[in-house]
């Protein structure tokens, strides 16, 4: 192998470099929501997709929705800061279930996103939380609830007061965490086809936006977003004809 050195070694590099990264995704610059269906074809449906979320919802349909039944017991999660969001997983042994079309979608996993990325008559909440279920087909229901900037969330102290700052770390909360704590009091709901958020953009996710806001403090909301180091929403996408129920 022929060495390199100086700028023809570091022009090297950076070829290696860009290539290994081409399919890296974030929410600036040449990696920025924008850009997502280019940076690899398994992201191609983030530009072409018709039914991708977030969305806007603004004027809705009446439907007779069954009622969402959340299903969520006290226990022990592990926090990720995977660079695009901190996100929770529970321990194997916790099976936290939703019934949902009479049928079971156990949690996968919850995180965030601020400021919100489903939007309501234009409005951006300070935070929404994401929580993604999954069924034994393998479908999707993502559960999402919003936060405006008020009151603390004493149960969001849990997971913010042991929340890892750098990304690739992970840690344990040290108290069991009470998911409908998270949750508000009135389920009541809007509903729409979508997709996954991030790449690679799936679609056929079906989405549960829950119409009653929680609060987190300025404090709370400051230590997210300064771990982030930049917002994590992705801009609202065309509702190409979809129509959301309630």
């Amino acid at each position: 192998m022929t060495h390199l050195t100086g700028k023809a070694a570091l022009f090297a590099l950076s070829i290696i470099s860009a290539s290994a990264y081409a399919s890296h995704w974030s929410y600036q610059g040449e990696g920025a929501p924008e850009h997502w269906g280019e940076l690899d074809d398994a992201y191609k449906t983030c530009q072409s997709g018709m039914n991708q979320s977030p969305v806007n919802i603004d004027s809705t349909a009446k439907a007779h929705l069954s009622p969402l039944q959340t299903h969520y017991t006290d226990g022990l999660v592990t926090l990720t800061n995977n660079g695009h969001t901190i996100q929770a997983t529970e321990k194997a042994e916790t099976r936290d279930t939703i019934t949902l079309d009479k049928q079971s979608w156990t949690l996968q996993q919850f995180h965030f996103h601020a400021p919100s990325e489903n939007t309501i008559h234009g409005k951006k909440y300070a935070m929404e939380m994401h929580l993604v279920h999954k069924n034994s087909d393998g479908e999707l229901v993502v559960v999402a609830v919003m936060f405006d900037k008020g009151a603390a969330a004493p149960e969001l102290e849990k997971l913010w007061s042991v929340m890892p700052e750098q990304a690739g770390q992970s840690v344990a909360i040290k108290q069991d965490l009470d998911l409908n704590k998270l949750l508000p009091k009135n389920k009541t709901y809007w509903r729409f086809s979508g997709s996954l958020t991030t790449p690679p953009c799936s679609e056929g996710v079906t989405w549960i936006v829950l119409q009653q806001p929680l609060t987190l403090s300025a404090a709370q909301l400051e230590k997210f977003t300064h771990t982030m180091h930049h917002d994590n929403n992705r801009p609202v996408q065309s509702l190409h004809g979809r129509v959301v129920v309630e």
